[in-house]
């Protein structure tokens, strides 16, 4: 995400954006050898590193690594800004972003919609991070059906469809207020295992469920 930060004393601010990597503008910094104001890039949450351009009327800085920074004015930043720098300059912003996304992934025993064995403790366990985020105002679930290659294609359409739609009717029937449940079924198009047709491949036969 592209993630922009104002601080101003006590007050801060938070914009966010979608994007590929992530990126810190500060406002009233104080170090030496750091100009007031800077953009550094950090990594996402999933630890890749994009690239952001930084342009003004000192000049153009292209960031590419994560600790590189440079003026809001185009200025070069030649110091690598990491580690507690960063963290006392943006303790407030960061603080006020939004829990990242979680994933969680149901496996079926075959051929029709019974989670197995490990997968209902993993269930309790989605439902014990839905209790806990029942305090932001925002949650949504989205919940996306998959099979392994045995049987058609068709029917594979129609079973991740009712293997999406068992679990959402239970996290409905758990009474827990969501702002959206969104139900998709991919068949056996996006396996997570590719196999050869007809093969039973336990990985694929499956509910992803992701909770943001």
């Amino acid at each position: 995400m592209i993630a922009v930060f104002e601080m101003q004393k006590i007050r801060s601010r938070i914009a966010l954006l979608p994007g590929l990597l992530g990126a810190l503008l500060l406002l009233s910094a104080c170090a030496p050898g750091v100009p007031r104001s800077y953009v550094v890039l950090v990594p996402d949450l999933d630890g890749a590193v994009g690239q952001v351009i930084v342009s003004g009327p000192r000049g153009s800085q292209v960031l590419t690594r994560a600790g590189q920074a440079a003026g809001i004015d185009g200025n070069e930043v030649k110091a690598q800004l990491a580690g507690p720098k960063l963290d006392a300059d943006f303790s407030e912003a960061k603080a006020a972003q939004p829990t990242p996304p979680e994933h969680f992934m149901l496996y079926f025993v075959s051929g029709g919609t019974r989670l197995t064995d490990e997968s209902e403790i993993q269930f309790t366990a989605i439902l014990a991070r839905l209790k806990a985020r029942g305090a932001q105002a925002i949650v949504e679930v989205v919940v996306i059906g998959h099979t392994d290659t045995v049987g058609s294609t068709d029917n594979n359409v129609t079973l991740s469809a009712q293997r999406a739609k068992s679990v959402a009717d239970r996290l409905h029937a758990t009474g827990l207020k969501l702002s959206a449940l969104t139900l998709e079924s991919h068949g056996e198009k996006n396996p997570l295992v590719p196999t050869g047709d007809g093969v039973s491949e336990p990985r694929n036969r499956r509910v992803q469920v992701t909770i943001r």
